[in-house]
């Protein structure tokens, strides 16, 4: 680092980049004297302006920082080996019948079946 001079962290391109920027609004923004033979200046003048200033911020964009990279967690590990027992009982479950009877015709029945 060089005595007497002023150091700014970072990148110093950017620092140019946006002087230059606020430099050419300023100047852009100042009047001038109006001229009765000139009707077409300022439609020139905003014109430069616009493509200067589209190329400073243009710049500045392509040269920022990229957004980060989400990197997904790995996989859970495979689940352990899940042994059952056999129960000691028969399973049973419900199942539902049509049963005929004389005199009234088909009804459904709640029957109870094991396996």
């Amino acid at each position: 680092m060089i005595p007497g001079r002023i150091h700014w962290p970072g990148n110093p391109m950017k620092h140019t980049i946006f002087a230059v920027a606020a430099a050419a609004s300023l100047a852009a923004a100042l009047p001038s004297a109006a001229h009765a033979r000139c009707y077409g200046c300022a439609v020139g003048a905003g014109v430069a302006a616009g493509v200067i200033g589209g190329a400073i911020i243009g710049s500045a964009i392509a040269n920022s920082q990229p957004a980060p990279v989400y990197v997904a967690p790995p996989p859970p590990p495979p689940p352990s080996a899940v042994y059952y027992d056999e129960p000691d009982h028969p399973v049973c479950h419900v199942e539902h019948r049509r049963v005929w009877e004389e005199g009234y015709g088909w009804h459904t029945r709640r029957i109870e079946v094991c396996d």
